[in-house]
């Protein structure tokens, strides 16, 4: 059965943060806020927990997950950043971002099949910013809608009371949305946007 955390979305409590990394740390799967919308979350290396999220999500291998970053320089240690696009995401992030890129080899070649990317971002969310500050690197994550439904969860009460058995860890913050991220990706020879979401209209400002 999951256990539940009431962390304040602005000023987290730093105990109930180390708490929860140590969840993670130990094989945990978490459900979390975001600056976009509640999601799942697990350690990059825990083969266990990432199939108990794939489950959850009825995922298969081609799906392309996120590794949920504090800053730049972390990304860097997993994507592959050119100067061009290190100046986009300097630009757009922490925020509403999802960019995919190449996949350095510290990405375990389970997240990116035979496509070698990976999506990264940096949440502009005080609670993800401190539990990947406590964890020391980032989440393996993914939008928590459920299978057939046509929007994520967004009410903490109703993820418990519906995933208490299949989550080890539900973080209520409050709600933070139902719009997913911006997805840009960023593995070709020009940036294509994928999926238009939350903080598409500042994509455009940057681009104009």
């Amino acid at each position: 059965m999951a256990q539940y955390f009431r962390i304040h979305p602005t000023h987290p409590q730093p105990r109930l943060v180390r708490q929860a990394a140590a969840i993670v740390r130990s094989g945990g799967l978490l459900a979390y806020p975001t600056d976009s919308c509640y999601a799942l979350g697990c350690r990059i290396g825990d083969a266990r927990a990432l199939a108990r999220l794939r489950a959850l999500r009825s995922l298969d291998d081609r799906h392309l997950f996120t590794l949920v970053c504090r800053d730049l320089a972390e990304i860097a240690t997993y994507a592959i950043v050119d100067n061009i696009q290190y100046r986009l995401l300097r630009a757009l992030t922490p925020g509403s971002f999802t960019f995919v890129l190449r996949a350095t080899r510290e990405v375990p070649r389970r997240l990116h099949a035979r496509r070698r990317t990976i999506g990264v971002r940096v949440p502009d969310h005080a609670v993800a910013q401190a539990l990947l500050a406590a964890l020391g690197e980032p989440l393996l994550s993914a939008t928590l809608v459920l299978p057939g439904e046509p929007q994520p969860l967004d009410d903490p009460a109703e993820i418990r009371a519906r995933l208490e058995h299949a989550l080890d860890l539900v973080v209520d913050s409050g709600p933070c949305g139902v719009e997913p991220t911006t997805v840009v990706d960023l593995s070709g020879a020009e940036p294509v946007v994928v999926r238009r979401g939350k903080g598409a209209e500042r994509l455009l400002k940057f681009a104009a």
